[in-house]
């Protein structure tokens, strides 16, 4: 049961629409687009939380919420 979570059709699904969506963000912020840059990465950090969540891989989980307190960080010293 858990190798069928951890490799499910749904899961391969987030996790490809989040890597693209980050991709989206890192091509908003080459081209300046903010705060759509913003966005497209809170939406790829979110869906690869939940990917290492599915997968119960905390490196993954820990990464995404390190990116995310950075990204409010950031947001809270440019305001």
């Amino acid at each position: 049961m858990i190798a069928v979570l951890r490799r499910s059709v749904d899961t391969d699904t987030i996790k490809w629409a989040a890597s693209l969506v980050q991709i989206m963000g890192y091509g908003a912020t080459a081209m300046g687009a903010t705060p759509a840059n913003l966005y497209f990465f809170l939406v790829g950090i979110l869906g690869w939380f939940v990917v290492g969540w599915r997968w119960n891989d905390r490196a993954i989980m820990l990464i995404h919420i390190v990116a995310l307190a950075a990204m409010m960080v950031g947001l809270a010293a440019g305001a």
